[in-house]
């Protein structure tokens, strides 16, 4: 598992867009698609042709910025119609639907100007909300409802491979959803606040993120109660200060007795 973009939707210069790359069973996965998303993927080694399926966990605006950025490029790279995978809670349909009409100019110019590219972008959708989505060639994957009001509806991920399970949760505070995806996980990646923090800075709209994010120790005890062997804390709001990262690191540990990373871009995990 790499994480990608480990940023908020506040622009950092050394973080890109919430995105997450899973590798199992011989397939990349894409986990949202914030900014700067096929930038950190090439770095990886990876790309809009490598990806055997893009999730989306909700529709906020940093994690879907460089969607239609993927959903072209997928589309420019291929060798003929490849139909371009896209899982998503309800309403995903609708969005690629805008985002293609959106880009309609665009692929007007590139069938009139390339001669071999003369079929448009094909987009295959899936819509999810709780159960299987995948389980074919050893690899398992399971949705759930998570809790983002008011965003709805938001979904995390499990992916179940060669023994292993990461959870992807997006965007989200404890939740009975989250807690089924998160059982006996080997690695967990959330979303966190650092609410001593935000608490002291005196601006309405951060203060109004508390309430629909986990913060650090609510992400650490989700972790504990569910037995999670590593938590890889993402997305941190505020920004992290230099030379404070084992001050987050240190809160997830009063509570949360595995393994904890503050991750940045393009860190990886190996199971």
């Amino acid at each position: 598992m790499i994480t990608l973009g480990t940023g908020s939707p506040i622009p950092d210069p050394n973080r890109a867009g919430p995105a997450t790359l899973v590798r199992a069973a011989g397939r990349d996965l894409l986990f949202d698609c914030g900014r700067a998303v096929l930038m950190r993927a090439a770095a990886a080694g990876s790309g809009p042709a490598q990806f055997h399926t893009v999730f989306l966990t909700h529709r906020h605006s940093d994690h879907i910025t460089d969607l239609n950025d993927v959903i072209t490029m997928q589309w420019v790279m291929s060798f003929g119609p490849t139909p371009l995978r896209i899982v998503g809670p309800e309403g995903t349909q609708g969005l690629i639907d805008k985002t293609l009409d959106m880009l309609t100019e665009d692929v007007g110019y590139r069938i009139a100007h390339h001669e071999s590219l003369q079929y448009q972008p094909t987009i295959e959708v899936t819509e999810v909300s709780d159960g299987v989505v995948v389980d074919d060639d050893g690899i398992r994957i399971v949705a759930a409802p998570t809790e983002h009001s008011p965003v709805k509806p938001t979904v995390g991920y499990r992916i179940e491979a060669d023994g292993k399970a990461v959870v992807i949760a997006g965007d989200t505070i404890p939740c009975e959803g989250l807690d089924r995806l998160c059982a006996g996980a080997d690695v967990y990646v959330q979303t966190v606040v650092r609410e001593s923090v935000v608490k002291m800075i005196p601006a309405p709209r951060l203060q109004d993120v508390l309430d629909y994010h986990s913060s650090i120790e609510q992400a650490a005890d989700t972790a504990q109660r569910n037995g999670v062997k590593t938590l890889v804390m993402t997305h941190p709001v505020p920004g992290v200060a230099p030379g404070t990262e084992q001050e987050w690191i240190d809160e997830a540990q009063a509570v949360f007795a595995g393994e904890v990373a503050l991750a940045n871009d393009l860190d990886t995990f190996t199971l």
